[in-house]
């Protein structure tokens, strides 16, 4: 009986690849934990277990392509941020206050979003009469 080759099984990756995925996973752990969800939660999400999940995170597995919009989606974030992409600004220099704290806000947990969307909301409505 011969034998076929599996090219996904073990292939060895660099140092630099596996600081990614190590990088990978911690952004998606603190993504997860922002957005108060259990590893449970997030695998009955994507659909796969929660030792899927564990292995994502550590860095000890590679998260499938088709899988990172759903992720990201689900996460409250794009796939660029997710994968640690790096924001393209097409002005040098700092960014302004104001877009450096949307980004943060991007980054809080949901309630917290919609709160601070709600104060701004009050503020913008009462500067319009």
């Amino acid at each position: 009986m011969q034998r076929l080759h599996n090219p996904c099984a073990h292939v060895a990756i660099s140092n630099e690849e596996r600081a990614f995925f190590i990088a990978f996973g911690e952004r998606m752990a603190a993504l997860r934990k922002d957005q108060g969800m259990t590893q449970i939660q997030l695998a009955e999400l994507l659909d796969v277990s929660q030792q899927a999940i564990t292995a994502y995170e550590s860095g000890q597995r590679r998260v499938p392509i088709s899988t990172l919009p759903l992720l990201a989606h689900t996460l409250g974030v794009t796939v660029e941020a997710l994968i640690g992409a790096p924001t393209k600004s097409s002005k040098r220099g700092p960014a302004p206050k104001l877009q450096q704290q949307l980004e943060r806000i991007t980054t809080l947990p949901k309630a917290q979003q919609k709160f601070v969307s709600q104060m701004l909301d009050t503020v913008l409505q009462q500067t319009g009469r």
